[in-house]
């Protein structure tokens, strides 16, 4: 049996860049069937039509914390409630048909392959909306998936985008550093004050860190209120910043 301790390093290495990068150029040149309508496309993305799709109707105007998408003259709800403790957050796509088709797949029918397609996405907004983080990161992690939640889907969406966001990037992907206390009730239904309320102490740092920035992947951005918990522990363990990279943020909602 594997030493455990060995393991926790193994996470902390990159896989070497080279190899890494071939193998991705070979995955995203495969032929494969678009995810939404079947044609055909390659590497598990969408076609270029859907992709098209999928980009239509970005913010002209996002909160420059949470990526909250903004009326003019009009404050950021989310984060006049948290103060959040991460720094920012970059956000791909709007939560909002057909986005939401494509996560639903991959998080609740198995559809892995659309990771790849997300992290890729991903990587490329933050090379272009930050390309400056790409030299003050130097953790990546996923939001701690829940135990029920594992049980349920077999794995966390938020670590298999986040394993392939850390490849694209070359950053290093450590995602044992933060895990879940406990579980609790579904936060679907809860208002922004509900979900503050309820993230509370539910998540803690394993590590201590040395004034590392952070990154915290997660597949959709709802009030940050998750975000908020997540990078106020890792914050407290000797983070020097938290920034929350996301595939898909929550438009804009006048009611709470």
């Amino acid at each position: 049996m594997a030493d455990p301790i060995h393991l926790r390093e193994f996470f902390r290495i990159p896989f070497p860049h080279t190899l890494s990068a071939t193998v991705r150029s070979l995955l995203d040149r495969l032929p494969t069937d678009c995810a939404l309508c079947l044609a055909r496309s390659q590497g598990g993305r969408p076609c270029e039509g859907c992709l098209s799709d999928l980009l239509q109707g970005l913010p002209d105007r996002r909160c420059p914390v949470c990526a909250l998408g903004l009326p003019p003259n009009t404050a950021c709800p989310d984060c006049a409630l948290l103060q959040p403790a991460f720094a920012r957050v970059i956000s791909a796509l709007e939560y909002k048909p057909p986005v939401d088709q494509l996560i639903l797949q991959f998080k609740n029918a198995g559809r892995f392959q659309h990771a790849r397609f997300m992290a890729e996405i991903l990587a490329s907004a933050v090379r272009l909306e930050a390309p400056e983080l790409l030299d003050e990161i130097t953790i990546v992690l996923p939001v701690p998936s829940g135990r029920l939640a594992l049980r349920r889907r077999g794995f966390n969406p938020a670590a298999e985008i986040a394993r392939q966001l850390a490849g694209r990037l070359c950053l290093r992907y450590w995602p044992i550093v933060a895990h879940r206390r406990h579980d609790g009730i579904s936060q679907k239904t809860l208002n922004r004050h509900a979900r503050a309320k309820f993230q509370a102490n539910r998540y803690a740092c394993r590590h201590r860190l040395s004034g590392e920035t952070v990154a915290v992947v997660d597949d959709v951005l709802t009030t940050g209120a998750t975000l908020h918990a997540v990078a106020n522990e890792l914050m407290q363990a000797g983070a020097k910043s938290v920034v929350g990279l996301v595939v898909a943020r929550t438009p804009y909602q006048r009611k709470n």
